[in-house]
């Protein structure tokens, strides 16, 4: 499946005997022998990270990133690292510097991006859990695609430090799993203040693990999105069979306009790709990665290094990014979309108001053969739904919900209030109750 880039066996051996004699001694932790792997853009102390990218290769972490420590802390076992779309940019895993990973569960489809490896390799059961990173759907995509749980805690939730920028003001650390259990386990042990990351939170962490079925809510499920050209007929059946069982059994549902749907794709963008143009350029040939053996003098090392050592949509994006950064574009590009993003802020805070939640589809399909979609739009468009949570903070996270004809998986998205992963993770709870009942009903009546 191309899903692992390395496997960490002289320290997953190690740290394997220490937590043994942990649990011998009664003081292991909360994570005692948990496989976990690491998506190649988080830091992990003595060990190779490249963000699947040939600029990075053979470049070692000096430390760990703050997310990583809090588990090792736990006593979690790091087994290695995992492939994904170089700089966290792709919607598909194929743009990885070191090929495509294939989806464990049919191996000619894409198992969605950016956090393909990690999806993967929870899937398949080559690890407990995994993290990935979300930009603007890159856990919650691929969870969808594979079956799998992921979610993208508020913006400031979890630290960013050790994470490997792409859009500073998007990117937010989160994990796979393949129960809701350990998905929220993991958030609660990761999240925190950290003084080495300014934007994060000193918000308390509740107790996001003990998971209880919610009394009756209020979710609003946006019209808009049910009604896109681009979704599936399975994934709207069974968002409307969601939304029936829900209101059975008791919720209210709202059903509301969001009419800035089609201004999301292109708002994430302009502000991601001129974020990514900032922060890639640390990537130079000088200071450490790839650099040029053909080049001669300054200006050339940059040039030649950076054209051999990022990937045709990297450039794509650092070269987007500069545009809309530049002078005579900001006003009209880089500024009007930071307005934009205030609009879709405001709007989501509204609908909040009024409902606990919003409920929509994860992605508009399941997933698509590898080398299906050559157009970069039509791969942007994948993210459609997701990017919203990244626009605006919130909490998000795709439960695997349904199938289609052909047996693949498809997630239903929750969003929360910020810092409200405790409900998001509760209702997530009561979903998957009343799913499990209606199977139990169907299987009955049989």
């Amino acid at each position: 499946m191309n899903a692992f880039l390395e496997v960490f066996e002289t320290s997953a051996l190690e740290q394997a005997k220490q937590i043994d004699q942990k649990r011998a001694g009664g003081k292991a932790g909360r994570l005692a022998g948990m496989v976990i792997g690491l998506k190649d853009n988080i830091c992990f102390k003595d060990h190779k990270v490249s963000a699947s990218s040939k600029i990075l290769e053979g470049f070692t972490s000096l430390y760990s990133a703050t997310a990583v420590e809090r588990l090792l802390a736990e006593d979690a076992i790091i087994i290695g690292r995992l492939n994904c779309d170089e700089f966290a940019m792709g919607s598909s895993n194929e743009n990885s510097a070191y090929g495509p990973v294939k989806n464990p569960l049919n191996k000619d489809l894409v198992p969605g991006g950016s956090s393909g490896g990690s999806a993967a390799a929870v899937a398949s059961g080559m690890c407990t859990a995994a993290l990935g990173s979300d930009t603007g759907g890159s856990i919650r995509q691929p969870a969808s695609f594979t079956g799998t749980f992921g979610s993208k805690p508020t913006y400031g939730r979890i630290s960013r430090y050790g994470l490997i920028a792409y859009a500073s003001s998007f990117d937010q650390i989160g994990p796979f799993t393949n129960s809701l259990e350990d998905n929220a386990l993991l958030i609660e042990i990761m999240a925190g203040k950290d003084d080495m990351d300014s934007t994060s939170s000193s918000k308390s962490v509740d107790d996001y693990s003990s998971l209880a079925s919610t009394e009756k809510k209020t979710i609003a499920v946006i019209e808009d999105c049910l009604n896109h050209i681009g979704i599936a007929v399975d994934v709207k059946a069974k968002m409307n069979e969601t939304i029936q069982a829900l209101k059975d059994a008791g919720h209210t549902i709202q059903m509301v306009s969001f009419p800035y749907l089609d201004y999301m794709v292109p708002t994430y963008y302009v502000l991601t790709t001129a974020e990514a143009s900032s922060n890639l350029s640390r990537f130079d040939g000088v200071h450490y990665g790839h650099r040029s053996s053909e080049a001669q003098g300054v200006e050339q090392t940059y040039k030649k290094s950076r054209s051999e050592g990022f990937g045709p949509e990297v450039q794509r994006r650092i070269m987007a990014g500069t545009f809309v950064l530049s002078q005579g574009y900001y006003d009209a590009y880089y500024t009007k979309a930071q307005r934009v993003r205030a609009v879709l802020k405001n709007k989501t805070d509204e609908l909040l108001k009024s409902a606990d939640f919003i409920l929509m589809p994860t992605t508009p399909s399941s997933a698509f053969p590898i080398g299906n979609l050559s157009d970069p739009i039509q791969m942007y468009l994948q993210d459609i739904f997701t990017v919203h949570a990244n626009l605006t903070g919130n909490p998000a996270i795709s439960l695997p919900i349904g199938t289609d004809s052909k047996g693949l998986p498809f997630g239903v998205q929750i969003m929360a209030k910020n810092f409200e992963e405790k409900a998001m993770f509760n209702f997530s709870q009561s979903i998957l109750e009343l799913q499990a009942n209606s199977i139990h009903t169907l299987s009955k009546n049989n």
